[in-house]
């Protein structure tokens, strides 16, 4: 019997049937990605329902040398939680945590397992006129523990910033099976390294977030909505930068080229445009008020885009009537990785630079790509506010998928990201690293970066048992007998 099917074995044993998955029609949907890039193989599914769980079988893997992928709602841009192809790993799901340990409306903190996801923890701190501000299209489906891990961001960046400053605490199970009790929410903690820090953003590879202390801030207590036309992101990044000298209350300012706009309306029910013609690009603004203090959020969206329109920064927009209205124009922005999954094969590029030079880069940057690779298109969409698009390079209608991802996506990718690099930015702004841009990381890293990466791998997992093949890799060495 392999050492696989022994820790198996002792884990019906221990934790019963609930706590294994054998089946391969069960496991089939958790061993592809997302985008269906990447495809793995895991001969079972380990489902712990408590940390004493996670820890024991943890540990007991580790003694038989047997390798695990954390996973949680397998919502992954980039592989980060696909298993290998050869089978050589169990997947580790957090899936079965999934309680709310407690919740302070005074402290503002919410203690959430891994296993909880991200609509429910929104729910949960509503119903206490709560708000966990950090919101994306996957809220269905993410969980917070893939959330800590991949250090996630959103729309809502802008005024909060990503998973990084909302983490007020974690545990987690560390590669030998002890548990790391970082939970505290202190304010102040001065005893060395920030271990809590480093395992927000390692995607798994040395520790498994088994619950997290979050912050969350007061309720909405009113919106307002708006779509806007103009003709360049330069004239999107001079409208942002406008309305916040007139206001603090902007929590999200979205960028969207015309064509994936088009792209949402052919492919996604139920949809439609806000504005009665079309426009080369987008900008889905919401400005909030949670106090009662400073003007309602819908007079700081008339009197702005008012004076937009005036001065000709903008072409056309659209104020949310209600809140019906408000969620259908979110619809299209959440909608846009969908509609373009739906229209064929693209190579997607999750990048930053610095946002100054943010809308010059969009232009340039796809015009460059559409000339080096004849018959693509090259679009940039995402947070403009915080310098992170989503760049992506769509196949020719009718391309093979197949041979488009074998023969164009790596090329594309490295043309790609050698302009980031150029531009000082960085090749990985919210998705993680995950198996998609390991070699690119390797290519373009900074000497420095990738030997502590690799020493802080080293040191917490040196056999490579915590997600192999994700985000960094160590030397080959022959495992421990």
């Amino acid at each position: 019997m392999s050492a696989q099917d022994q820790l198996v074995t002792w884990a019906l044993e221990r934790f019963g049937p609930r706590a294994v998955v054998t089946d391969r029609d069960a496991i089939d949907p958790w061993v592809h990605d997302w985008r269906g890039r990447y495809h793995g193989a895991a001969p079972a599914i380990l489902q712990p329902d408590s940390t004493e769980a996670v820890s024991a079988m943890v540990a007991r893997a580790a003694a038989a040398d047997v390798a695990l992928v954390p996973q949680g709602g397998n919502t992954s841009m980039v592989g980060g939680a696909t298993p290998p192809a050869d089978g050589s790993t169990l997947i580790l799901s957090l899936r079965r945590m999934n309680r709310i340990r407690a919740l302070s409306s005074d402290d503002n903190l919410v203690t959430a397992e891994a296993g909880v996801i991200l609509q429910t923890l929104q729910e949960t701190a509503a119903a206490r006129k709560r708000r966990f501000p950090l919101d994306l299209g996957a809220r269905g489906s993410a969980t917070v523990g893939g959330l800590v891990s991949t250090n996630a961001g959103g729309t809502q960046v802008l005024r909060f910033g990503t998973m990084r400053g909302l983490v007020a605490g974690i545990e987690a199970v560390l590669p030998d099976g002890s548990v790391h009790d970082g939970l505290s929410p202190l304010k102040k903690d001065n005893r060395g390294y920030d271990l809590n820090q480093l395992l927000i953003g390692a995607e798994g590879t040395i520790g498994v977030v088994t619950a997290a202390n979050l912050r969350l801030v007061p309720a909405i207590e009113s919106r307002a909505v708006a779509w806007v036309g103009l003709d360049s992101p330069m004239a999107a990044l001079d409208l942002l930068r406008r309305m916040e000298a007139r206001s603090t209350m902007i929590e999200s300012f979205e960028i969207i080229p015309g064509d994936s706009l088009s792209l949402v309306l052919k492919h996604i029910p139920d949809t439609r445009a806000p504005l009665a013609s079309e426009h080369a690009w987008h900008v889905l603004i919401e400005v909030v008020r949670t106090d009662g203090r400073g003007q309602e959020p819908q007079a700081v969206l008339e009197e702005s885009l008012a004076d937009a329109l005036e001065t000709g920064l903008i072409t056309d927009a659209a104020l949310a009537q209600n809140e019906g209205q408000a969620d259908d124009f979110w619809k299209l922005r959440h909608s846009l990785s969908e509609a373009e999954r739906a229209s064929g094969p693209a190579v997607q590029h999750d990048i930053s630079v610095p946002v100054s030079a943010m809308p010059r880069f969009m232009l340039d940057a796809a015009a460059a790509a559409e000339a080096k690779f004849p018959g693509t298109r090259a679009t940039a969409f995402g947070h403009l506010g915080d310098g992170n698009v989503h760049f992506h390079v769509r196949a020719a209608e009718g391309t093979d998928a197949e041979r488009f991802y074998a023969d164009e996506a790596e090329p594309i990718s490295r043309f790609v990201n050698d302009l980031v690099t150029a531009a000082d930015g960085s090749i990985s702004a919210e998705h993680g690293i995950g198996q998609m841009k390991l070699e690119e990381l390797e290519r373009l890293g900074q000497p420095a970066r990738l030997a502590a990466l690799r020493a802080i791998k080293a040191a917490f997992d040196p056999h490579e048992r915590f997600n192999p093949g994700k985000l960094v890799t160590l030397a080959p060495k022959p495992r421990r007998p």
